[in-house]
């Protein structure tokens, strides 16, 4: 009996120091900050970062907002005879290189990537299918220019529609896809001047969706990067399209032969769009990736088609011989592990709420430094998703990106319930034990 009595006793005064340390005990979790110069030490993840989620930064107004960087604007270095260029890193929307980035020009077809960027966002949004059958009116198989020569009794699938529009650059069948999800040609060039303010295309007024020229239908080669970078980020599956060389339709009837020669030509091509009329001469906005790093380069105003396509390829090269993209880690990689006080657990995995990465000259890998800024142990109650820190990645003194450290998992915080039963049980398993 005293021997029970004993028991009960260590039982109150467990629960009372229970209660204590529940309610009263203080956390001592103090902000701590780890620095490593090497570059061996920071995170090096080789996935790609080319998807929805790739950059915590994913505003497309990164191109606009860097405009005024003196790096971006090259004087022309690169002896370009076109009247107006622009190199972007895909990805963050920097600019690499600049050559008269502003000035209003005639877009000629590469127009349509304002129109088929409308018509994967109709085709996400589950307003049309790839399936649907699109018929043709007699306005849309007038249209003069490159056609695939659209018969009034006709019908094609958005996705027929779409490969002519991409290889062929056929004005016929994006006016019939302007008039099937708008109701109108009209319509359909209002959502591209909207579409066109809300990526801030200050430069740009459409007047028509396929680029025949027309007076006041003009954009500039940033305007032209910006809707390239909005296609290619937030629909990657439109390559399955500009990437054809060559095709069919029509069960073999009509052949489709890309406008776009860099498609065969150069390594890693991905796109996009050519343009030329008589009065907008020769235009391109060509995109390729490679080693994880993609770059879009706009022509404008080239005098002949051989210089558009030389002076894109120029753009790409330099692009590609002297920037690198450095992924610094993927989303959910786990950075530490921090102790818990007053939680269900006693720690907690901390990881990257985003991908992250940023644009680095090459050579320069061993200049990178990482500060984890993170505090030893966090109190609880914790929630999946919280932020409990951040990852800061420099180079020679600049911040080039910065992304959040949160928790991986929930910590509920302890009660005085839940700790009384956890002493109750300890003490019952105890009294078993000595019976």
């Amino acid at each position: 009996m005293q021997k029970l009595d004993n028991y009960k006793k260590l039982i109150c005064l467990a629960l009372i120091l229970t209660f204590i340390y529940v309610f009263c005990s203080p956390c001592f979790a103090e902000e701590s900050i780890y620095v490593w110069s090497d570059s061996s030490e920071i995170l090096d993840v080789n996935a790609s970062l080319t998807n929805e989620e790739s950059i915590q930064n994913d505003n497309l107004s990164d191109v606009e907002s860097t405009k005024n960087d003196n790096s971006a604007q090259n004087d022309n270095l690169l002896g370009l005879e076109s009247a107006s260029a622009i190199l972007i890193e895909q990805n963050t929307g920097q600019i690499l290189y600049s050559h008269n980035i502003h000035e209003q020009l005639r877009p000629a077809s590469v127009t349509k990537v304002m129109s088929i960027l409308l018509i994967m966002e109709a085709l996400d949004d589950g307003k049309i299918a790839l399936t649907d059958n699109v018929p043709c009116s007699e306005n849309a198989s007038s249209m003069g220019g490159s056609q695939i020569w659209l018969d009034p009794r006709e019908t094609l699938t958005v996705d027929e529609m779409l490969k002519a529009i991409c290889v062929a650059s056929a004005n016929d069948c994006v006016v019939a896809m302007a008039e099937y999800i708008a109701g109108s040609e009209e319509a359909f060039v209002q959502m591209m001047n909207d579409k066109a303010k809300q990526l801030g295309m200050n430069d740009t007024t459409f007047k028509n969706c396929h680029g025949l020229d027309e007076d006041g239908h003009v954009t500039s080669s940033n305007d032209i990067a910006l809707m390239s970078r909005e296609l290619l980020t937030k629909h990657p599956s439109i390559t399955k399209y500009t990437t054809i060389w060559t095709d069919s339709l029509r069960d073999g009837k009509s052949t489709l032969s890309n406008t776009n020669k860099l498609i065969r030509t150069y390594k890693g091509a991905t796109g996009l769009k050519t343009g030329s009329t008589g009065l907008a001469l020769y235009n391109l906005s060509a995109s390729a990736t490679r080693d994880n790093l993609s770059l879009i380069a706009v022509i404008m105003k080239a005098p002949s088609t051989k210089v558009r396509f030389a002076e894109a390829t120029k753009l790409l090269d330099y692009g590609f011989n002297k920037f690198t993209f450095k992924s610094f880690g993927n989303k959910g990689d786990l950075i530490k592990t921090i102790s818990v006080t007053k939680g269900s657990f006693d720690h907690v995995d901390v990881v990257l709420e985003n991908n992250s990465g940023a644009l680095i000259e090459k050579g320069k890998d061993s200049q990178l430094t990482q500060n984890i800024n993170l505090p030893d142990s966090c109190a609880a109650k914790i929630t999946a998703g919280q932020k409990l820190g951040e990852a800061t990645f420099s180079l020679d003194g600049k911040i080039l990106a910065t992304v959040n450290l949160v928790a991986k998992n929930d910590v509920d915080k302890l009660n005085l319930f839940t700790m009384t039963k956890r002493v109750i049980y300890s003490w019952v398993d105890l009294l078993r034990a000595e019976s």
